[in-house]
């Protein structure tokens, strides 16, 4: 389900009212609590199985690709829960994309200098 009522902006919101919760409460407050240590590392481990299982054959693999696809989105939705970003916001960012060749929006970006506090701001490729 799509729009403000659908499950991915529900569970946002179910995160989004973790924040304030005590680690020992549930795994989402733990997680926010890690910061990111904690979140980037979740996202990556889901990231690599999300493609070690679309790597499996046949419907097994479809399905498990379908199961860890949704832990990579719970785990993404932390992440922009953590840094105080609202779904609205990516999904404006995907609406300024559509209709631009992936090609063409590519060229048009610059690259983010690295700093020493931080590592390099990560981008799609």
């Amino acid at each position: 389900m799509v729009g403000e009522d659908g499950v991915l902006h529900r569970l946002m919101a179910v995160i989004r009212d973790r924040k304030g919760a005590s680690p020992d409460e549930s795994y989402t407050a733990r997680l926010l609590a890690g910061g990111l240590p904690k979140i980037g590392a979740k996202v990556t481990e889901e990231a690599a199985e999300v493609v070690e299982a679309a790597g499996e054959s046949g419907d097994p693999g479809r399905e498990h690709t379908i199961y860890e696809a949704a832990d990579l989105l719970y785990h993404l939705w932390v992440l922009l829960a953590w840094r105080d970003i609202e779904l609205s916001e990516v999904e404006s960012e995907l609406a300024r994309r559509f209709g631009v060749s992936g090609l063409e929006e590519k060229a048009s970006r610059q690259k983010q200098p690295k700093s020493d506090d931080g590592p390099e701001k990560l981008r799609p490729e």
